[in-house]
């Protein structure tokens, strides 16, 4: 019986400990500084673009004329606190379009 009521309070408290786990900072993307997107013209080239914002976190190979940069911060186990998703879109090697007002999922 004391085996057993000792085994059970070990199990109640492993489980009671495991929702008090840390949850580390979570920052995903390109972190995009308003001041440097609104240096963003069209009429740039690709590398003048790389250079003011960096290289694209979504590249897609399918979609070459597009370069997305994503960036969201999860503090904890809290819903993500800052979202930002920007595209700029290409023709040939020159930026053509500035997409920079579009909604992450609510639930990131």
């Amino acid at each position: 019986m004391r085996k057993l009521l000792l085994i059970l309070m070990i199990v109640g408290s492993l489980s009671a400990a495991s929702g008090c786990v840390y949850r580390a900072t979570i920052s995903q993307g390109n972190l995009i500084k308003q001041e440097n997107l609104d240096q963003v013209e069209i009429g740039m080239t690709r590398n003048q673009v790389r250079f003011l914002l960096g290289t694209p976190m979504v590249d897609d190979p399918f979609h070459q004329a597009r370069w997305d940069y994503v960036y969201f911060i999860r503090i904890g186990r809290n819903p993500a606190t800052f979202k930002r998703w920007v595209t700029i879109v290409f023709e040939g090697d020159v930026v053509t379009d500035i997409i920079d007002d579009q909604e992450l999922d609510p639930n990131l």
